[in-house]
C-alpha cells in the first residue's frame, strides 16, 4: 500500500516521531492514522523502557523541583525530578513531565514513589499507593512509569522521581 505524504505529516505532527517511523507505522496499519499513532506510542514506551533499563545505573544528580498548588490553595505538591544533565533539566519536555507528575500526586495522593520505597507489609492495591504504578490521569492507558519511560526515550537520559510531598488543608 502506498502512503500519502499528508498521512505521514499528520502522524508526525501528532506524535513527533521521525518520518520513516511514521511511514512504516502507516504501512503496517494499512494507512489507518489512529492505529499508526497508537503503534508509534507503544514503540516509544518500549524504547523508553529499554533505554531506562540500560541507564538505571547512571547517576541522576541534576533536575528540578516542581511545585503545584491546586485551585483554591487547599492542596499543594512538591516533586523532585532528577536527570543526568542541567541541559535536559531546562528543556520544556522535562519541565512538562515534572508538572504532569505534580498534577498526578495532587490528584491521586500516592504514598510512595515506587516498589523500592514500600515498607515490607503494605495494605492496598499497588496502583493506589505507588506513584510509579498509577494510571496517568491524562491518559489512563499508560502508567507514570510509562510516561517517564517515554521521556527517557525522547531525552536520552536517566530520569528519576526522587521524592514528593503532598500537603492538604485539614488532612
Amino acid at each position: 500500500m502506498s502512503v500519502t505524504a499528508e498521512a505521514v505529516k499528520s502522524v508526525r505532527e501528532r506524535t513527533g516521531a521521525g518520518i520513516m517511523d511514521c511511514k512504516n507505522a502507516l504501512m503496517e496499519t494499512d494507512g489507518d492514522i489512529d492505529a499508526a499513532i497508537k503503534a508509534i506510542k507503544k514503540q516509544a514506551v518500549a524504547k523508553g523502557l529499554a533505554i531506562a533499563e540500560k541507564m538505571a545505573d547512571r547517576t541522576a544528580t541534576q533536575g528540578l523541583i516542581e511545585s503545584y498548588v491546586h485551585l483554591g490553595g487547599r492542596i499543594g505538591v512538591l516533586v523532585e525530578l532528577r536527570c543526568e544533565t542541567d541541559f535536559v533539566a531546562r528543556t520544556d519536555e522535562f519541565k512538562n513531565l515534572a508538572h504532569d507528575i505534580a498534577l498526578q500526586v495532587a490528584a491521586m495522593n500516592p504514598g510512595y514513589v515506587g516498589v523500592d520505597d514500600l515498607p515490607e507489609e503494605v495494605d492496598g492495591n499497588l496502583a493506589d499507593i505507588s506513584l510509579w504504578h498509577q494510571p496517568f490521569i491524562r491518559d489512563s492507558s499508560k502508567t507514570i512509569r510509562d510516561l517517564v519511560a517515554e521521556a527517557v526515550g525522547k531525552l536520552g537520559e536517566n530520569i528519576r522521581v526522587r521524592r514528593f510531598s503532598r500537603f492538604e488543608l485539614g488532612a
